[in-house]
């Protein structure tokens, strides 16, 4: 059997429903987790993230030609979340998202891969994101590919902290080949 080749590429203009629909279908499974009303904002603004003009790049994973994954990049903490107080200046990746069906094939790290290989192209030292405790999948994810917590740089939402991660870019294994 042959490996199925995972692409990340930047998204185009056409690409805009494919990725709402990846968002949503990789985001669904929180809608049991969170109060009905915080869901449907959340997902509002999911759906409104994929035309935010203040995204610097959007890359997606595609799997057999189809877009199975996509992520978002910020150049700051203004630009990610109007909080030029959290100062982060350096790329902040938001929004991580693999199709339920395509789990598990790598491709959550081919997006990561890509991320942090567009953050040394743009001279940044540091890659941040945020997450909170009831995506723990994710959090495994990221710590097993080398982020560490940034507990100077967590969001509070309401009574939730939004933990923060980064990972030092030109230390990272992430660009080894064979990093899953």
């Amino acid at each position: 059997m042959s490996a199925r080749a995972i692409v990340t590429r930047d998204a185009a203009d056409t690409d805009r429903e494919a990725i709402k629909a990846v968002l949503v279908n990789a985001y669904s499974q929180y809608e049991v987790v969170l109060p009905t009303e915080r869901w449907e904002q959340y997902k509002v603004d999911i759906l409104n993230s994929v035309s935010n003009t203040g995204v610097k790049a959007r890359i997606v994973a595609e799997l057999d030609g189809k877009i199975v994954g996509s992520v978002f990049l910020y150049a700051s903490s203004e630009a990610a979340y109007g909080l030029p107080e959290l100062n982060i200046n350096t790329p902040i990746m938001r929004l991580l998202a693999v199709a339920i069906d395509a789990r598990g094939l790598g491709v959550a790290t081919e997006l990561i891969r890509a991320s942090v290989n567009r953050s040394l192209l743009w001279g940044a030292d540091t890659l941040h994101l945020h997450t909170t405790d009831y995506m723990d999948s994710a959090i495994r994810l990221y710590e097993r590919l080398g982020f560490e917590r940034a507990i100077d740089k967590d969001l509070i939402k309401g009574d939730t902290v939004v933990r923060s991660y980064r990972i030092h870019l030109k230390d990272t294994t992430l660009l080894q080949a064979s990093v899953r």
